[in-house]
């Protein structure tokens, strides 16, 4: 293998059509007159209904190489397919279009608005895709009722545990009807009981919804759910390890 290349975890599901087909990605930053390099050549590829988790410790590149998945940053080189397209030639404009239109987020942090309810939070996206308010507030009702929340419809973040936040933000990613969702350790902020909930919970949609997840964790019950484990070091994957499907 030539200096400064990647490794390329297999895929339990290769088969199956690629959601996620990056190359040779690169990610650098300025500070003064210096470029730091966050992605030093990543190369991932990760199958339709695939669940893999990305793993390595603080400063290996996750959350550059997340906020590229996500379309949220560009790469400085390589290239990025997603479901076939090449996003990283995009404009910001068609970025945010797919931003909108095909992927879903979870943080850490829930990232809910404060003064809008649990019905408010999850029809956002689908108020800046142009629906209808009776439409979204269906959709937002419905999926609500999926993440066992039907009876906090009208509360405010303020109102609810971090656990059922949690959901209302796993509830709002899927208003879209996404082709990937992107969850940012998010059962980092909660209880082991609430966490393991929050879990069960975006691993029974994602079966259920058919999916392709991918979960940023440094836990590692949390990452032996998951199809595969991905691990970065050093803007590097490292070393892969899989599970059988």
């Amino acid at each position: 293998m030539a200096p400064g290349s990647t490794l390329e975890p297999a895929s339990p599901r290769g088969a199956r059509p690629l959601v996620i087909d990056a190359r040779g990605l690169r990610k650098s930053y300025w500070l003064g007159k210096s470029a730091v390099e966050v992605l030093a050549g990543v190369n991932l590829t990760v199958g339709a209904g695939e669940v893999v988790a990305l793993r390595g410790p603080s400063g290996s590149g996750k959350s550059t190489l997340l906020n590229v998945l996500g379309c949220l940053d560009r790469p400085s080189g390589g290239r990025y397919l997603l479901d076939g397209c090449d996003v990283s030639a995009l404009s910001r404009a068609a970025q945010a279009w797919v931003r909108l239109h095909m992927i879903g987020f979870v943080f850490q942090s829930f990232n809910l608005i404060a003064r809008a309810t649990a019905l408010e939070n999850v029809a956002l996206p689908l108020f800046y895709a142009g629906v209808a308010r009776p439409a979204r507030e269906a959709v937002a009702r419905d999926l609500l009722a999926r993440v066992g929340l039907a009876d906090r419809a009208r509360h405010l973040p303020a109102q609810l545990s971090g656990g059922q936040c949690q959901r209302v933000a796993i509830a709002r990613a899927l208003s879209v009807h996404p082709k990937l969702v992107l969850a940012d350790e998010p059962t980092g902020a909660l209880d082991s009981r609430s966490g393991g909930e929050v879990l069960e919970l975006l691993l029974d949609l994602q079966r259920r919804e058919g999916l392709t997840l991918i979960i940023v964790t440094h836990d590692a019950a949390v990452a032996a759910r998951t199809d595969r484990q991905v691990h970065l070091l050093d803007g590097r994957i490292v070393d892969p390890e899989v599970r059988a499907a």
